[in-house]
């Protein structure tokens, strides 16, 4: 965890403390991403409201700790989004699905 807070901007360290999750904006379409913390079924792409719209389910080879998870993600989403477009799987996020309390480090 300590690897990505040294990755994320100021403002995405801002939102990961007080929201635990953080935002980036894709490298391809500028559209925004909400990463929530966990390795799997914790990226959603948000409206121009900042409502969830769709779920995605991507991940790195392997087993990795969170935090690394979710440094590729942040990565990969704003330099290849393209590449990660065409293999995450999509899903309808729930209600519950996204809430405070997932960190686990």
């Amino acid at each position: 965890m300590r690897l990505l807070r040294e990755w994320l901007s100021p403002v995405q360290r801002m939102q990961f403390a007080e929201k635990e999750y953080f935002e980036v904006v894709g490298g391809d379409t500028g559209r925004r991403y909400r990463i929530y913390p966990g390795t799997m079924l914790n990226v959603c792409e948000v409206d121009e409201t900042g409502h969830p719209r769709l779920g995605l389910c991507f991940r790195t080879m392997g087993e990795l700790p969170i935090g690394d998870v979710m440094l590729a993600q942040k990565i990969a989403l704003e330099n290849c989004e393209s590449g990660v477009l065409a293999v995450a799987r999509s899903f309808v996020p729930g209600i519950f699905m996204f809430r405070r309390g997932r960190l686990l480090g």
